[in-house]
């Protein structure tokens, strides 16, 4: 009996760890988009810290955006509840939100192709990365609605 208890309390653990565990906050993921170059999923880095280009780099590959091409960004918030979770380890688990951040950006290549491209950033990163883009591009970000609003501008 007690091998079974020491069992299911380990298992659920696990679990739990396991299911917090996604995007490291200062991560980012390309989701997806028109490059072929990285898998969609891929996790990596992402830098506007060079001074021409905003760059991610995964284990698959390195994607470079133009500043100077860029013409459309935009940044949005999909919550969650955590159910799954909360019907195998805990009710309490029902009161916690699993929030997800996307940047969505947009840019011409030299012989004129759009492209898009859509990542998640980790929540330590949100706000220097949009910040930034703002700066290096010139241009606006677009906020799908007052939460992502409030998220990506530090509560304004």
């Amino acid at each position: 009996m007690k091998r079974v208890i020491a069992l299911t309390l380990l298992c659920a653990f696990v679990l739990e760890s396991a299911a917090f565990a996604g995007l490291g906050s200062d991560k980012t993921a390309y989701v997806g988009g028109t490059e072929n170059q990285i898998k969609d999923g891929a996790e990596g880095v992402s830098s506007a810290k060079d001074e021409k280009n905003f760059v991610f780099e995964s284990k698959d590959g390195k994607l470079a955006i133009p500043y100077d091409q860029v013409n459309d960004m935009e940044y949005g918030q999909k919550a969650g509840r955590r159910l799954g979770l909360a019907l195998t380890i805990s009710p309490w688990l029902l009161f916690s939100k699993k929030r997800k951040h996307f940047l969505t950006v947009g840019w011409k290549d030299d012989q004129a192709k759009q492209h898009a491209a859509v990542f998640e950033l980790g929540k330590s990163i949100i706000r220097t990365t949009l910040a930034t883009l703002e700066a290096r591009t010139g241009k606006k970000i677009e906020y799908q609605d007052d939460e992502a609003r409030k998220s990506g501008l530090g509560g304004a």
